[in-house]
């Protein structure tokens, strides 16, 4: 497990700035396969076999979701789901969301 998915998510009650530039670069380094989009969010997009095994991946990350109350933006489509994470609060990146990225992936070599 990685340091980053052994953390939990915490709460934003806003009134904090988003992550930026170099604040940004220790955090995403600890992750594969994720980008920063527009500093705003990050976006990743898993492929599957098929249908089934997408949709049972969305509703892993769904339950983590709930557990953490941190809600990604998911896209599922036939052998892909596309996952986008930012604290809808501040409308950009905090810590939270690099630890729910890192959850995300722990999610998808998680046993069907």
């Amino acid at each position: 497990m990685s340091e980053l998915a052994a953390r939990s998510c915490v709460p934003c009650k806003g009134g904090v700035p988003p992550l930026k530039g170099e604040e940004i670069k220790p955090l995403i380094s600890q992750l594969e396969g994720w980008a920063v989009v527009d500093g705003h969010h990050l976006a990743k997009t898993y492929k599957f076999p098929d249908f089934v095994t997408a949709l049972t991946f969305v509703n892993r990350v769904g339950e983590i979701a709930e557990k953490e109350w941190h809600h990604p933006d998911m896209y599922l489509a036939w052998g892909k789901v596309r996952v986008e994470i930012w604290t809808h609060k501040i409308n950009g990146l905090t810590e939270s969301d690099f630890v729910f990225a890192a959850k995300t992936d722990q999610a998808n070599s998680s046993p069907t």
